[in-house]
C-alpha cells in the first residue's frame, strides 16, 4: 500500500482541490437563481459520490469532520454577535431553541408515523430533523443581499446557535431506546437534558472567561498565532464539556460570544481568518455529507421525504414559531418569517449518521429520508429567501454599513476603531462641511469616498448624501457617531 505514495494522496488532494475550486466557483451562480450556496456543496458532493465505490463512504469519518466543521461555524457565529442582541433577543430565542425544537419533533414524527414508520422512527426522524441549521442559517442571511428587522435576524441567528442541543439530546436518547439499550423516562430524559445545558453553559463561560484573559495578557511574537489560540480555544469549548456529560455545541457559542464582544489584539484579522474557517468547513461538511447518499435510495425516499419535508416546512415549524413566539409581542409577518426561515442543513446529515454508527436496524433508511428532507427544505424556504421578505414586510429601510475600505490591523489591543458610514439624505450630517462635524474628543474622518474618488478629509469638503465615510472612533463613543452619521437602531 505503501508503494502507491506519495501518488494516492497527490491524487486525493488534487480531486479536494478541485471540487473546493467548483464549489466557491458555483456559489456566485447559485446566489442569482436564488439557490441556497450550501445546497450546491450538498449536490456537488451527491453527483461525485454516485461515481466512487459504495466502500469509499466513512460515516464515522463524516461524522468527525462534520462535528469539527459545526464548531467552526457556531465559533464564528458567536464572534459575530453582539451582546446587545443576545440581551435582548435571548428569552424567545430560547423558547424556539427548546420548546419549538420538542414540539416540532411530536409533529414530524406524527407525519412520519402517518406515513408507515414505527412510533420510534418517527421521533428519531423528528428529533433529527426538528432544529435549524446554524450554517444555512448565517449563510442565507448573511447572503441574501437583504437587511432584517433586527428582533427578526437576531432571534433567528440567536435560535439557530442555541437550539443544536437539543436535537443531539433527542437524537442521542431516541437512538438508545431503538437499541434497547435503556429505557426511557421523562424524568430522566428532563434532567439529562438540563445537566446538558447547564455544563454547556458553565464551560463556556469559563472558557470564554479564560480566553479574554489570556488574550489580554499575552504577547505572541506572530500576528497570525492569535486566530491559532481563539481556534484552540473553539475546539476546547466543544471538548472539554462533552466529556463532562455537557453540550459541546452551546459552550462553543457561548464561548464565542464572550470573547467576540470583548476588545481582542488583532481583532479583524481573527474574524477574518475564522470566517474563512467557517466557509471552509461549510464547503467540506456539504462535500463530504453529499457523498454519504445512495441515489438509488434517495429515489425509494422520494415520496414520503417530499410529504415529511412539506409538513416540517408548512406545519410542524409555523405552529410551533407562533406558539413560542407570541407571548414575547411579535407580530404575525415576524413570526410568519422566522417560521419559514427555520432552514435545515448540515446538522440533520450530520445527526442522521449517529444511528448509522450506532447500528440502529433501518437508520440507512432514515438518513436518506433526511438527506431528502433537507434538500427539499433548502430548495423551498431556502431559495424564496428574499420573496419572503417582501411578503412578511420585515425588511429594516435603509443601506446597510459598508465594508470598510480601511482598518487597523495590530498585534496590540488599539483604543480605537475605524467604523464606516454610507450617508443618507437624511442623516444629520449631510450637507455639513468637515471642520463642522462635532464629532467627540479623538475621533476623525480618515477618508471619503465619493463614487470611485477617493478624497482626504480636507476640513472644507461638504458632505453629501451616498458618500462612503470612514472615521476612527473610540468604542465609548460609537454610539453618539453613529446618530450623527445616520446608522438606524430600528427593529
Amino acid at each position: 500500500m505503501f508503494a502507491s505514495e506519495p501518488t494516492t494522496t497527490a491524487l486525493l488532494v488534487s480531486a479536494i482541490g478541485v471540487l473546493l475550486i467548483f464549489s466557491v466557483l458555483f456559489s456566485r451562480p447559485s446566489e442569482k437563481i436564488g439557490i441556497p450556496v450550501v445546497l450546491v456543496f450538498l449536490l456537488l458532493g451527491l453527483a461525485v459520490g454516485s461515481r466512487l465505490p459504495e466502500d469509499f463512504i466513512d460515516f464515522e469519518l463524516a461524522f468527525r469532520l462534520g462535528t469539527v466543521g459545526l464548531v467552526l461555524i457556531l465559533f464564528d457565529g458567536g464572534l459575530n454577535t453582539p451582546f446587545r442582541q443576545v440581551r435582548a433577543y435571548l428569552a424567545p430565542a430560547s423558547l424556539l431553541a427548546t420548546v419549538a425544537v420538542a414540539g416540532t419533533a411530536l409533529l414530524v414524527a406524527l407525519c412520519a408515523w402517518l406515513l408507515g414508520l414505527s412510533w420510534m422512527e418517527a421521533m428519531l426522524l423528528g428529533a433529527i430533523v426538528s432544529s435549524t441549521d446554524a450554517a444555512a442559517v448565517f449563510s442565507s442571511l448573511r447572503g441574501s443581499g437583504v437587511q432584517l428587522r433586527r428582533r427578526v435576524g437576531a432571534t433567528l441567528e440567536l435560535e439557530s446557535g442555541l437550539n443544536d442541543p437539543m436535537a443531539v439530546i433527542l437524537t442521542i436518547t431516541l437512538t438508545a431506546q431503538l437499541l434497547g439499550t435503556d429505557s426511557f423516562s421523562p424524568l430522566v430524559f428532563l434532567s439529562e437534558v438540563v445537566i446538558q445545558l447547564a455544563v454547556g453553559l458553565a464551560a463556556g463561560l469559563a472558557i470564554g472567561w479564560l480566553g479574554t484573559q489570556l488574550l489580554a495578557h499575552i504577547r505572541v511574537p506572530a500576528a497570525g498565532l492569535y486566530p491559532a489560540l481563539t481556534l484552540a480555544l473553539a475546539l476546547l469549548a466543544f471538548g472539554l464539556p462533552t466529556v463532562f456529560m455537557g453540550s459541546g455545541f452551546l459552550a462553543v457559542y457561548v464561548a464565542a460570544l464572550m470573547l467576540g464582544n470583548r476588545r481582542l489584539p488583532y481583532r479583524s484579522g481573527i474574524l477574518r481568518v475564522h470566517d474563512a474557517m467557517a466557509w471552509l468547513a461549510q464547503i467540506s461538511m456539504f462535500l463530504v455529507l453529499g457523498l454519504l447518499a445512495v441515489p438509488h435510495m434517495l429515489a425509494e425516499a422520494g415520496w414520503r421525504g417530499l410529504v415529511i419535508a412539506l409538513a416540517l416546512a408548512l406545519v410542524a415549524r409555523p405552529v410551533m414559531v407562533l406558539i413560542c413566539l407570541k407571548p414575547f409581542g411579535y407580530r404575525w409577518s415576524e413570526s410568519g418569517f422566522i417560521s419559514w426561515v427555520g432552514l435545515r442543513g448540515a446538522v440533520p446529515i450530520l445527526l442522521a449518521t449517529y444511528p448509522v454508527l450506532a447500528g440502529v436496524e433501518g437508520a440507512s433508511t432514515l438518513f436518506h429520508l433526511v438527506f431528502f428532507v433537507v434538500v427539499i427544505n433548502a430548495l423551498i424556504p431556502g431559495a424564496t429567501i428574499r420573496w419572503a421578505v417582501q411578503l412578511f414586510k420585515v425588511e429594516r429601510a435603509g443601506e446597510p454599513r459598508p465594508s470598510p475600505v480601511i482598518e487597523v490591523n495590530a498585534i496590540e489591543s488599539l483604543p480605537v476603531e475605524i467604523i464606516s458610514f454610507r450617508l443618507e439624505q437624511a442623516a444629520l450630517v449631510t450637507g455639513l462641511h468637515i471642520s463642522s462635524v462635532p464629532l467627540p474628543a479623538g475621533a476623525s474622518i480618515l477618508l471619503l469616498v465619493r463614487g470611485k474618488e477617493a478624497m482626504p478629509a480636507d476640513p472644507a469638503t461638504q458632505l453629501q448624501a451616498e458618500d462612503h465615510i470612514h472615521i476612527m472612533v473610540k468604542p465609548d463613543d460609537k454610539r453618539a457617531v453613529e446618530l450623527m452619521f445616520g446608522l438606524r437602531e430600528e427593529d
